[in-house]
């Protein structure tokens, strides 16, 4: 009985939040990126497109135009945007920037990704 109980569970558990955060590094990279960009009006796109060895991958660019579908979300006192399809595919990220010693990066933390390709930079879901 404590099987279905579990099943049940699961399948009533809410989908993740429609939002998408960035951790505090990723905030200090993109303030840069944009410093150096000289214009404070960008703000970090966030797009997923089809492609990459797992199915889809994450773009990410600096721009500061406005689309009818774009969402907007703001952490750490940075603005960064995505638009409605792939906000179905971001729900519940974070998005982190990494600096080891092999480089750093932006990596994607996405619980949607069922898996991702050796590089991070694709997945599928």
């Amino acid at each position: 009985m404590s099987e279905v109980q579990t099943e049940t569970a699961a399948q009533d558990a809410p989908p993740p939040p429609r939002v998408v955060t960035i951790s505090a590094n990723a905030a200090k990279r993109i303030t840069q990126l944009i410093e150096m960009e000289g214009d404070a009006t960008m703000r970090l796109r966030i797009e997923v497109v089809g492609g990459g060895c797992s199915g889809f991958s994450y773009k990410f660019s600096l721009d500061n135009e406005s689309r009818e579908d774009d969402l907007v979300f703001k952490n750490h006192g940075v603005e960064f945007v995505t638009d409605e399809v792939a906000i179905e595919m971001l729900a519940g990220s974070e998005l982190d920037y990494v600096e080891d010693m092999m480089g750093s990066s932006f990596q994607m933390k996405n619980p949607n990704a069922s898996s991702t390709c050796g590089c991070g930079t694709s997945f599928s879901t």
